[in-house]
């Protein structure tokens, strides 16, 4: 999956996704949003991410720091996830191998 990463200044992220450019400042204070290198007072992130961010803040009326865990929660479930994948393929490759009908293959 392709990622598209944009940069963004404060107040064009502020207008485009209804924060305000001290909601966005806090933001990358705290980690949640990326600053852009060389650019200042601009962001330098998906713009998927910047609209889950916006939605949470806004829809669930999360709170700066809620938002941070759950943003930490979801990066982690995904990586458990894609974990999940790896595994069942080595489980499958292992039961074919014990049957006798092919190669280990290393991942």
């Amino acid at each position: 999956m392709e990622t598209h990463i944009i940069t963004i200044t404060f107040h064009d992220c502020a207008t485009r996704y209804g924060l305000s450019e001290t909601d966005v400042r806090d933001f990358v204070e705290l980690g949640v949003l990326h600053p852009a290198p060389n650019v200042p007072d601009a962001l330098h992130d998906e713009p998927l991410h910047v609209a889950r961010v916006a939605r949470l803040y806004h829809e669930l009326g999360l709170s700066k720091d809620s938002l941070e865990v759950v943003l930490a929660m979801r990066q982690r479930l995904e990586q458990l996830q894609l974990e999940l994948v790896q595994q069942r393929a080595r489980v499958q490759q292992l039961e074919v191998f014990l049957h006798g009908s092919g190669p280990m293959l290393e991942y």
